[in-house]
């Protein structure tokens, strides 16, 4: 089978597109306004781009070509803190992700812990064993949309926190204290599953 994305709609190339990348690791985004109001929110187009220097990225949508909180306060603030999501809270991962007004704070409604950063404005998730603070380098709208698009987010890494509970000796993530969740299509989500090993030749 062959698809045009240009011939068919828009559902059916997300469908296409979120149903054949996965698993995708979630980016849970902190940020500020620049009125002073907490955001937080999840997103599945995240992923890590280098680590010299090291550098993340995540995208967000924008709806009827308009812009979601997240984007206004990186783009306004320069900043953001991504807090990767664990079995132990993926059920606050979820209430972040409604759509609600800009001036709630989703730390208080999903009954998570505002922590503060080191480097930058945007609050931590207490309950997430890995922050990453993170300043803007590089944002990019993908041209000839029909609906907003998306804004691609490039962030430098400018502290990393995390729990002694997952890190191992030598800076090595400890994988079964970890327990990192992962978006797959529709409302489905994965844990870790078997894991092996192939050494490069």
């Amino acid at each position: 089978m062959e698809f045009d994305p240009q011939l068919i709609d828009q559902k059916a190339t997300y469908k296409l597109l979120t149903g054949a990348v996965i698993p995708r690791p979630i980016g849970w985004i902190s940020t500020v306004s620049e009125e002073g109001i907490p955001n937080l929110a999840p997103f599945s187009f995240f992923n890590a781009v280098g680590e010299d220097p090291p550098h993340v990225m995540f995208s967000t949508v924008r709806p009827n070509n308009s812009n979601k909180d997240t984007l206004n306060n990186v783009l306004a603030t320069g900043q953001f803190v991504v807090n990767m999501v664990v079995e132990s809270v993926v059920e606050q991962m979820n209430t972040t992700s409604q759509s609600v007004p800009s001036d709630v704070n989703e730390f208080l409604l999903a009954g998570l812990t505002p922590i503060p950063s080191v480097k930058v404005k945007a609050p931590r998730v207490k309950e997430s064993p890995v922050n990453m603070e993170c300043e803007l380098v590089h944002h990019y709208t993908l041209e000839d949309n029909k609906h907003g698009g998306a804004t691609i987010i490039i962030g430098r890494v400018v502290m990393f926190h995390v729990d002694e509970s997952v890190l191992l000796d030598d800076f090595k993530i400890n994988m079964e204290t970890y327990k990192p969740v992962a978006r797959l299509a529709g409302s489905n989500y994965a844990k870790l599953g078997e894991i092996f090993s192939i050494k490069r030749s």
